[in-house]
This record gives C-alpha cells, sequence and structure tokens, in this order.
C-alpha cells in the first residue's frame, strides 16, 4: 500500500504540471473531452443492458414487431457508441501527443540546462540511458496514464451504474437452489465482490514480481541498445584493433541480460496469464449458472436472465479493473520509477552545483581571470589542485603543462563552470566570452556550416566568413561543401577535426581561448600554421593552451607548469624554485 502512493504521489507530481501549463486549455478541454465520451460510452452499455431485456423477451414471446423496433434501437445505439469511440481515440492520441510534447521539451530543458546533463554523469546518479527516459519512457507514461486513468473512471462510473441495476435484478430474480428460494438482498452484486475480490488477490500475488523484472528490463534493453550505438561511433578504432571478437562478447554478455530476463518475465506471465484467462472464462458463464436455477424455475424470463448476466459482466468487470489490466500496471509503475530517478537525478546536479562547497564562478569588471583560494576534488573527495592569486591575463598566451592526471582538462571545466567539485572562486570577466576547444571537438549531425558555426544559429556567420575560416585553417577542400549533411566526426579524421574546431573559434572570436591538445593530432608544422593564424586572426584573444610538445613553446608568453604539492598539484610557472609561491604567477 505504502509503494502504490509513493507511486501515485510521483505519478500526481510528474502529470499535473502539464495542466498547468501555457498548454493547460487545450490539455484540460481536450482530457475532459476524453472523460464525458468515456461517460457517455458508459451510459450506451446501460442503455443496451436495458435493450437486451426488451430484445430477448421478444424472441421468447415471438413478437415480431417488437424484435424489428428493438433492431432499429439497437442499430441507433451501436452507430453512437462507434461514433464515439472513433472521437474518444482521436482526442486522447491529440492529448498524448501535446502532453508527451511538453514533457519532453521539460525534461531535455532541465538536462541541458547548465552542464545538468555532465554533472549527472559524473555522479553517477541512477539516471542511466537519458536518451531512453526522454524518449521511450516519457511516451509509454503518457499512454499509459491516460490509459489506466479513463479505464478506472470507466470501472468506477461502470460499476456505480450496474450495481444498482444488478440489485434491483437480485429481487426479480432470487437465489434459488434446490427448488428452495432464499431472500438475500443483491445476492449478485455481492457473488461479483467476492469473485473480483478472490481474482484479485490471486492476481497480484502471482504478477507482483513483474514490476521490478519490467523495470530491469528496459534498464538491460536500453544499455544494450546503448552498447551498440557506441560500436557504431568507434568503428574505426574497433576495426584498427582488431576488437570484433571482444565487442561481440561484450555485446553478447549484455544480451544475455536482456535474454535472461526476459524468461524472468516470460515465466512470471504464463503464471498470471493462467490466472487471468480462467479468471475470464469462468466469468462469462458465471452469471448464468447463479440466475438459471431462477429462470428454469420461471422465477425470470430469458429478457431478465440475459440483461443479469449482461449487468453482472459489467459488475464484474468493473471490479476486476485490478486484475485485467495487471499487466499495464506493472510496466506503468516501472516506468514511473525510471522517470523518478531521472527528475532525481537532474535535481541532485542541480543541489551541487548549488551547494556552499562548491567552486563559485562569479563575473567581475576585470580584464582576467583570477582564481582565489581554489581547491579542486575529484569526485571522490580527494583534492587535485589548489590555486590561490593565480590569473589569467588579457592579451596573453599561456602554455599549461604538467604530468598526466594533474588535473589540466579538470581545471579547464571548472574554469567554464562545469566542474562543481571542490571550493573556493573563479572570477571571470563580465564581458567576456570563453570557448573550450578539447582534443576531441564536436560537431552536431548536419549540413557542414551547421557544424563550424555551433553552438551560434546556423546563419549567425555568412557562408562567406566560414569558408574564409576554413580556408585559415588548411581546409580549402571542405569550403565548398557547406551544404553537404553528413555525421563529421565520423567523415573526417580527429587531425581535420581539431582544424575546424580551430575554423569554429576564428569565427567566434573570444576573449578567452582554451586548448586542450587541440592541435595534438597535426603534424608540427601544421600545429604552428594553425598557432600563427590564431595570433593574427584573434589579437586581442587569450589563449590557453595545455600540450606537451616543446614546440609549443614559441607561441606563448608564459609557461606554467603543475607540479606536485604534498597530496595535490600546484601552479607554478616554469623555472620557479620548488618552494617560491605558487600563485600570483604574471
Amino acid at each position: 500500500m505504502n509503494n502504490l502512493r509513493s507511486t501515485l504521489a510521483i505519478v500526481w507530481r510528474i502529470a499535473i504540471p502539464y495542466f498547468r501549463s501555457e498548454d493547460k486549455v487545450a490539455g484540460r478541454i481536450l482530457l475532459a473531452a476524453v472523460i464525458a465520451i468515456e461517460l457517455a460510452l458508459v451510459a450506451i452499455d446501460v442503455l443496451v443492458n436495458q435493450w437486451q431485456n426488451r430484445f430477448y423477451n421478444a424472441l421468447q414471446e415471438y413478437n415480431w414487431n417488437s424484435f424489428i423496433w428493438e433492431i432499429g434501437v439497437f442499430a441507433v445505439l451501436a452507430t453512437t457508441f462507434i461514433v464515439l469511440a472513433i472521437y474518444q481515440l482521436y482526442l486522447n492520441q491529440w492529448l498524448q501527443i501535446r502532453w508527451r510534447r511538453w514533457l519532453t521539451e521539460t525534461y531535455m530543458r532541465h538536462w541541458l540546462s547548465n552542464a545538468n546533463h555532465y554533472r549527472m554523469q559524473l555522479k553517477g546518479d541512477a539516471a542511466d540511458n537519458p536518451d531512453q527516459r526522454i524518449a521511450d519512457d516519457v511516451k509509454q507514461f503518457v499512454e499509459q496514464t491516460l490509459y489506466i486513468t479513463v479505464n478506472l473512471l470507466s470501472s468506477v462510473v461502470t460499476l456505480a451504474s450496474f450495481v444498482v441495476i444488478l440489485w434491483g435484478l437480485s429481487e426479480a430474480a432470487p437465489l434459488t437452489l434446490f427448488g428452495m428460494e432464499y431472500n438475500i438482498p443483491g445476492y449478485l452484486v455481492w457473488a461479483a465482490l467476492i469473485y473480483a475480490i478472490a481474482g484479485t488477490a490471486l492476481t497480484h500475488w502471482i504478477g507482483s514480481p513483474l514490476v521490478n523484472l519490467n523495470f530491469e528490463q528496459q534498464r538491460f534493453e536500453a544499455d544494450f541498445r546503448f552498447n551498440l550505438v557506441r560500436v557504431r561511433e568507434n568503428s574505426e578504432q574497433i576495426a584498427l584493433l582488431r576488437g570484433e571478437s571482444a565487442e561481440h562478447d561484450l555485446l553478447s554478455n549484455r544480451y544475455g541480460r536482456v535474454v535472461q530476463n526476459w524468461y524472468q518475465i516470460m515465466t512470471r506471465t504464463k503464471r498470471l496469464t493462467a490466472v487471468t484467462s480462467g479468471y475470464s472464462q469462468v466469468a462469462t458463464i458465471f452469471p448464468y449458472v447463479i440466475v438459471a436455477p431462477a429462470y428454469f424455475a420461471k422465477k425470470v424470463q430469458l429478457g431478465g436472465m440475459m440483461q443479469t448476466a449482461s449487468a453482472f459482466s459489467s459488475v464484474q468487470r468493473a471490479l476486476s479493473f485490478f486484475v485485467n489490466t495487471y499487466r499495464t500496471l506493472a510496466d506503468w509503475r516501472s516506468t514511473v520509477a525510471r522517470l523518478d530517478g531521472f527528475e532525481m537525478s537532474i535535481a541532485s546536479a542541480v543541489t551541487l552545483s548549488g551547494e556552499p562547497q562548491t567552486i563559485d564562478v562569479v563575473s567581475h569588471a576585470g580584464d582576467s581571470i583570477e582564481l582565489a583560494q581554489l581547491l579542486l576534488k575529484l569526485p571522490n573527495g580527494l583534492p587535485l589542485i589548489a590555486a590561490d592569486g593565480f590569473s589569467f591575463k588579457s592579451n596573453q598566451s599561456m602554455l599549461l603543462t604538467g604530468p598526466s592526471g594533474a588535473g589540466k582538462s579538470t581545471l579547464f571545466r571548472a574554469i567554464a563552470g562545469v566542474w562543481p567539485f571542490g571550493s573556493g572562486a573563479i572570477s571571470v570577466p563580465g564581458h567576456a566570452k570563453l570557448m573550450m576547444l578539447p582534443q576531441r571537438p564536436y560537431f552536431p549531425i548536419g549540413a557542414l556550416q551547421t557544424a563550424v558555426v555551433y553552438p551560434a544559429a546556423p546563419d549567425a556567420f555568412s557562408p562567406e566568413q566560414v569558408k574564409d575560416a576554413l580556408v585559415a585553417v588548411g581546409l580549402p577542400l571542405l569550403a565548398e561543401r557547406l551544404d553537404e549533411e553528413a555525421h563529421w566526426n565520423r567523415m573526417l579524421s580527429l587531425g581535420e577535426q581539431q582544424r575546424l574546431g580551430i575554423a569554429r573559434a576564428l569565427l567566434h572570436q573570444p576573449q578567452f581561448l582554451f586548448l586542450d591538445e587541440a592541435t595534438a593530432s597535426l603534424d608540427e608544422p601544421s600545429e604552428a600554421r594553425l598557432y600563427r593564424a590564431i595570433a593574427e586572426r584573434l589579437p586581442q584573444t587569450t589563449v590557453v593552451s595545455i600540450g606537451h610538445r616543446s614546440t609549443l613553446h614559441d607561441f606563448h608568453d608564459r609557461k606554467v607548469e603543475l607540479v606536485r604539492d604534498g597530496d595535490r598539484f600546484s601552479l607554478r610557472p616554469t623555472g620557479q624554485a620548488a618552494d617560491a609561491p605558487a600563485g600570483g604567477a604574471e
């Protein structure tokens, strides 16, 4: 019961914001229309139930005129039912896509806001495969929530409508056993209730493990799909290493989890289906067995018997909502749990960025980037880099070196505001534009112009400007392919990608350009030409480079090294004595 309340609380938290959003008017109208049609369909069921009494009595009495009339009545009811059912489906689907669009946009905005997606990975929270959460789980949540809500409402209204009818029929067709009548008020209602309770209890006992099994199945499926994508994205490296056999083994192992969990679902579903199918089959004949003695005792006509059986089936079906939708409920609860985990992971990432013991990136009126009492830490809390009073001066170029693992790239991430682990402050000029170029730059799939000018809008720069930048970095052939769409991270060599990254910097003209081994895949003459292009075209830009080649020294005014200082590293100008102050390098 506590788990059910928890699930309903989560559903309320996820679902209600849409009906209070900017799309609330359309959402509420569509939901109201779907519910109204469902109520109308229940009303038609009640009318059909009453029609059955008249129709079968007409048959029993050989009343041709009544028979023809009731055929016409049925045609009207059936036509109305069909029209309402069609439009209910249409409006339901319309509501689904609007609700799903809003929820998807909301999750994408929160996930991508302020580097939350990156911090979630750093924390290793329980938000595996965000792509599946946003694409598949949102779709299933909307579909299943509407399905369960509408059907639950239908069951409640059906129960309220037919209990009254069935109670009255219990008086008209008293319980008859072995020729004896027993006056039990509403005995047909109590029989339906007992039957439904027994079926619900048995169904829950057998089917409850399906909730966790479905949760795990979604996770295993997503993991397998994600690793298939990784193989596709890294096919060149795998081919060069002849790693196909190893990848096959890894993928087979992950798919083995899918199959193993699926076998458990199959076993549990087989047992559940045996119960629900048997329950449904027995329910077909059960009301006739109860009413038949009264019919053969001529206490009720054929029409009354058929109406009673129909009303009993409606009440039993309404009471058996849990039995009939158990598999959907189990899948729905696992979907709700996954979306709840995703929301908690996002909230955790947001909280992490605002905690007092995190790095504070602030704006100031100066022209340099200042590090004050900065202590970078690893996610496990171990110290990494300490710096106090260190500055990145405007219109200077600096080369940052140090041993592998010292935290050079982490320092760049902290300056960019995406590394939360640590303390202290980083002051960045309020007017300054910063750009970080990693060793492997990112390019969205699409037209080359869009890829180069990213993250700006595709038309932020003219084709002539983009072509000029491409020629400047040594890619004149690509300058004629700006409209070509491709997966550029796969189409181009890493060296070509790094040239494109520099072209992006030439276009955006940042005040501070951080190059994290952004030319490491180029030969030294090509690297030198790129640095000269940066110096010529971005004379007001402060360039900070991470690199290990000695040839880079010629292109930088300052050289700073990360050196071991106890349990952490400190920034120290190259050539400075080990016991000299670590901060304030000019």
